[in-house]
This record gives structure tokens, sequence and C-alpha cells, in this order.
């Protein structure tokens, strides 16, 4: 009998083991909390440390590998724009036994209130987030010191290399360690960037709104054809009188619902502060002072913990997470709605046609119907 692969749970580095989760915990993940560019990130601090003076701030840290290996001996300030990694980096720290207060949270909007004495940043899949953070972590630079890139060679490209060289100075690259490759950037004072083009913003027709979007959000500079088709199905009227737009994005697909539903309450979430903001913001310029709300969090517990349920869940939910593909967060969306859902309320998703959420929501729900289809998305809708 072939025994069943068991997850490593203990980082080894210079600073250290410990123990590290990610998070939210599923049954059967297989797959670490940190991978190898976390490991040569450590490796790369412990044998280069930076110049005396100076708090350590960590940019994107998934799982809180970066952190909590270097909580133990440094004043780390970590920024990242998931709910999620903000909960995984507590979870990891109260684990190894280290306090919550020994790291200050901030979302990837915000800005450490100390001097930075250097910059550890994994290297994220949108090149349009990474020039943002880049422009955010310049504006904090003074000379000497350093900015630190690490990502698996798979994403690091002439183009990532060239974003490092324009925005912060001089740019180099270790040589790959178990694929896995470092990013090491001087900060050139002298250097004009120019400046910051996000977040930015596309015009959306019908209604004619313009709508920001902050980088690194799905479609954050026009409207995607699954939206679209999701958009043409909304319901208008008085009906539902409670409205979520799940995994919120921009607020686009909540925004077109309060106008089909002026009397609607309208709810936004999502596991990204860049996505509330975004939403917040042009729920500000369409509906000025009409009340919604708006929350972080995984999926719809944060309307779960409220108890306000809803009679209408709107979603395109994504199917992966960074590198990761799969349907565990679809799922926890689905299921989320089912649990939050009035009698009656209505759960109307869209997707790409191979992912099959017709299964899984009949699953759960016990009915699903198609109000839209081609031959790459499908609109479904199921009910309470």
């Amino acid at each position: 009998m072939t025994a069943s692969p068991v997850t490593e749970t203990t980082l080894v580095v210079p600073q250290g083991s410990f123990r590290l989760q990610r998070f939210p915990l599923q049954e059967g993940d297989l797959l670490r909390a940190w991978d190898a560019a976390d490991d040569y990130m450590l490796h790369h601090v412990h044998e280069h440390p930076a110049p005396e003076g100076g708090l350590t701030w960590i940019v994107n840290d998934g799982f809180g590998a970066l952190t909590v290996a270097l909580t133990v001996q440094h004043d780390v300030h970590t920024s990242s724009d998931s709910w999620l990694a903000h909960e995984a980096i507590r979870a990891n720290l109260q684990d190894n036994e280290l306090p919550a207060s020994a790291v200050q949270l901030l979302t990837s909007l915000e800005s450490p209130a100390a001097t930075v004495g250097a910059v550890l940043i994994k290297i994220p899949k949108s090149l349009a987030l990474l020039e943002d953070q880049l422009h955010h972590i310049r504006s904090h630079l003074r000379p000497g010191v350093p900015v630190i890139g690490a990502g698996m060679t798979r994403g690091i490209h002439t183009s990532t290399l060239q974003l490092f060289e324009q925005i912060i100075g001089p740019t180099t690259t270790s040589l790959a360690r178990r694929k896995a490759r470092l990013v090491l950037a001087e900060f050139d004072a002298a250097r004009d960037p120019g400046a910051n083009p996000f977040p930015s913003e596309y015009d959306l027709q019908d209604p004619p709104w313009k709508l920001l979007g902050h980088a690194g959000l799905f479609s954050h500079a026009r409207l995607d054809v699954g939206t679209r088709k999701l958009l043409a199905q909304i319901p208008s009227g008085n009906e539902a009188r409670d409205i979520v737009d799940l995994g919120c994005g921009n607020g686009v697909i909540g925004l077109v619902a309060a106008e089909r539903n002026p009397q609607a309450n309208l709810s936004f979430v999502d596991e990204s502060f860049r996505a509330l903001a975004s939403a917040r913001a042009n729920w500000q310029r369409v509906f000025g002072e009409r009340s919604a709300w708006f929350q972080a969090g995984d999926g719809l517990d944060p309307v779960a913990a409220a108890g306000t349920g809803a009679d209408l869940v709107l979603c395109n939910p994504p199917f992966h997470d960074d590198h990761a593909m799969g349907d565990a967060t679809a799922w926890r969306m689905f299921t989320g709605g089912r649990r939050v859902l009035c009698s009656g309320g209505e759960l109307i998703v869209v997707g790409n046609r191979h992912l099959a959420y017709h299964a899984k929501l009949r699953r759960i729900f016990g009915n699903c119907e198609v109000l839209d289809s081609d031959s790459k998305f499908v609109v479904l809708r199921s009910r309470r």
C-alpha cells in the first residue's frame, strides 16, 4: 500500500525552525506554507544583513514565512493585500509562540510609519501590481536601503527586472537556486521613474460610468467578458432587499445591482483590501451618500457573522489563488451562499464552462438553472 503524501509543515532556516500552515486550513491540502523563494530570501538576509537602523518592511508575504522567521530578531512591518494572508500570519505567529503585537500588519495601501531599513518583496504575479508597489516602496526609501525581491524563476521575466531598474535603481539578479531567484535593487535617489499610473480607470458604456480600479485587481482596466454576461442577468425591481456582491473586485456587479434595485441594501465583500477600496470609491462616485456595507473577509463569512442574511448573492468566482489553480475558493463561496441566503434567495454566478460549477451548485443547493451560456462562459442560478 502506498502511503499518502504528508505536507511538510516545518520551515528550517538560519533564523530557526518554524511550524507553518496555509490558511484557511483545508483537509487534504498538500501544499506547503512557503516556497523556495522564501527559503532563499531568508538565507540571503542572514548572510547579508542590512545596515543598522530602521525596520524591515515585508511585502506580499503569503502565509507568514518571512514575517514569522524574521520577527525573532527584527522590527517587522508586513504589507499584504490579502485578508487571508493577515489571518495566516496571525495564526502562524501564535503557533510559534510569538506575540501578534511583535508585527505591524498593514494593508497594501498603507505604509510603515517609521524609518525603513530594508524592503523584502515577494514578487507578485501581476506586473501592474508590482509596478504600483515599487512606486509605493520608492517613496519610503533612503540611500543604502536594500530592496530585495524573491520569486520562482518562472515568474521573473525581463519585464520584471525592467520595473525594478526603472523605479528603484540599478538591478541585478542572483543565481537560481531550487528554481528560485532573488532580484537585488539599489535605490537611486536621482532616478525619475515617472508618475504611478495606478489606480487606473475605464469607461463603462451601459450605464455610462467611469470606474476606478487599483492595480492587481482582476480586469482592473476593462470590463471582462464573464462579468458582462453576469451583468445582463441581474434582476431588477424591489424583490431583493439585501444583495451581496461576493468577491466584489472594483464593485461593478454590485453597482449595477444597486441601480436596478434602488431600495436594496448592498454589501460588498472581498478578501482583497484593494478591491474594497476600489468598490468603495466607485460607489461614492455613482451613488454619493447612499449607504452600503464594505467588509474584508473569507467568502461570505462576514455576512454570516453579521447575521443580516441575503436575498441575492452575485459572484464571479476566482478559479486560481496566485499561481495555484483549484476550486476551493469557489466551493467556500457557494457553500457560504447556501448558508446566508434567505428562503427563496438566489445565488447567481458566472464561470468558465470547463469548471463545471453546475455540478457543485446542484450538490450544494439541490438545483441549478442555466441563465446564459456560450462556448466559454455560463451564467448559473441556484435557489435556497
